[in-house]
């Protein structure tokens, strides 16, 4: 019974566990080796002055390559052939590429959303639908953080094929306002109020020109088209300030904004 115990201790017990123990040791050890190589490669690409979103992305591929690397040579330890084994995941991997074309889609959306950059880190941009502050694009998906704080995962195939409207890519944007006035108001007065309105505004710029045309007569509005010119990042201050200002200045001098009105006559049939 000795001897019987002995020969499994020898034959497999501890063999095997040698193995288990050299195969866990090689899989922590590596991983290890595999995140200090991935900060050093992003540490030596910040140095370089490289855009934030392609360290992270280029960080995210180097670390699973690495970690690839890392479970192939702990499953040596255990004796596993690696090479029958690289067979069998290349012949697993056409199958669930396959199934997961949708994700490998959005593998190389994220690709071709760093080599090309039609937005950085922190550009307020809408794609996809949904509009927000870029916080992050990972291998898979972009990051978004919307006006009112909320986070929005997006796959990157959804990005690259729509249309993507980058708000921060300018340093400048024009303000567009429609402003309407009664019919009855006097057309030169009001041209001149908007005009100092936006002279008063120190966020407004001077070049390019702010411009006050004519736009349309409306059913019920004689209709102005104002366009100042603004930085990009005091748009939505500014257009609101704006908005109050020329409020206040038409109720002080006599200037009316209308909305639409409709008349309604009741006719009354007289009984037979």
């Amino acid at each position: 019974m000795d001897l019987t115990i002995e020969t499994i201790l020898n034959t497999y017990i501890i063999p095997w566990g040698t193995k288990i123990v050299m195969a866990l040791l090689v899989f922590i050890i590596g991983r290890w080796i595999a995140k200090l190589l991935t900060r050093t490669l992003k540490r030596l690409m910040e140095r370089g002055d490289i855009d934030q979103m392609l360290i992270s992305f280029l960080g995210n591929i180097a670390y699973a390559v690495l970690l690839a690397v890392v479970v192939l040579a702990a499953l040596e330890q255990l004796g596993v052939n690696t090479t029958s084994a690289l067979a069998i995941l290349g012949a697993a991997g056409l199958a669930v590429g396959l199934a997961l074309k949708d994700s490998l889609a959005s593998f190389a959306a994220g690709v071709m959303l760093i080599i090309f950059r039609p937005f950085k880190l922190g550009d307020f941009v809408e794609a996809g639908g949904v509009s927000g502050v870029v916080e992050e694009i990972r291998i898979f998906h972009t990051v978004l953080k919307t006006g009112d704080n909320r986070e929005i995962t997006m796959p990157n195939a959804q990005i690259y094929s729509g249309t993507i409207i980058n708000y921060s890519a300018r340093n400048t944007r024009r303000i567009d306002l429609v402003i309407g006035i009664g019919y009855d108001d006097d057309i030169k007065k009001a041209r001149d109020l908007l005009q100092q309105i936006l002279d008063a505004d120190s966020t407004v710029l001077k070049d390019p020109a702010p411009t006050i045309m004519l736009l349309e007569l409306g059913e019920s509005s004689v209709d102005f088209a104002v366009r100042p010119w603004v930085k990009s990042g005091d748009y939505w201050v500014t257009r609101a300030a704006l908005l109050e200002a020329i409020k206040a200045t038409f109720d002080k001098q006599g200037i009316s904004i209308p909305y639409p009105q409709r008349d309604i006559h009741m006719i009354q049939a007289t009984a037979a």
